[in-house]
């Protein structure tokens, strides 16, 4: 698939559009999500029937989220603090799942490129840099999406627990700020019950 075929097709499209750019991260996240969801057989979920559990906040989680259906709203979108480029999609009737493990190497940007991306995080980079940067950003991109599956990540059949159904309950107001909180989430504290932000340290 060439690039114009590429940013013609419509779920890339909408990836796009929800991160803000094309970049070699959500390409890494559309290539999972879409492999991922291949797997388990599953159309995008419309309600809890698909979880998906990320290993970053970097860009690929983004696609994770507009191709599966998955999100913070619906509690089927769980994100592990870990750093690592790793996506966990489970069937939540089959309890079926896989998990796909960038390969190390895969996203790897030559010393041009990371010197290029390190001036525009800094700020120094001039608008030449700029283009120059843009220009092995799309690159990286479009070889991201055109590599072989396997080429990039680790695929492997999981059957972890299937994380429960998101929790819906009254909430009651927090003794210190009065703001409504989930009754559960409210912690104990000199006799009161308060919300998290309340809590001291």
């Amino acid at each position: 698939m060439n690039q114009k075929d590429l940013m013609a097709e419509q779920d890339f499209q909408r990836c796009v559009d929800f991160h803000g750019h094309v970049c070699p991260g959500l390409a890494i996240g559309y290539r999972a999500a879409k492999a991922g969801m291949e797997w388990l057989s599953a159309k995008r979920a419309e309600d809890e029937e698909v979880v998906a559990i990320v290993e970053t906040d970097a860009c690929g989680a983004d696609a994770i989220q507009v191709l599966t259906g998955c999100t913070f709203g619906k509690g089927n979108f769980f994100h592990r603090d870990y750093g690592k480029q790793v996506f966990t999609l489970l069937g939540r009737k089959s309890g079926r799942g896989v998990r796909l493990g960038l390969r190390a190497g895969a996203l790897e940007l030559s010393g041009q490129h990371r010197g290029l991306f390190d001036r525009i995080r800094e700020g120094t980079a001039s608008p030449e840099e700029r283009r120059e940067f843009q220009q092995l950003h799309l690159g990286k991109s479009w070889e991201i999406m055109e590599k072989p599956l396997l080429d990039l990540f680790d695929m492997k059949e999981v059957s972890p627990a299937v994380p429960p159904k998101a929790k819906i309950e009254p909430s009651k107001p927090c003794q210190i700020c009065g703001e409504p909180t989930m009754g559960s989430k409210l912690q104990k504290h000199d006799g009161k019950e308060i919300c998290r932000s309340c809590c001291p340290g």
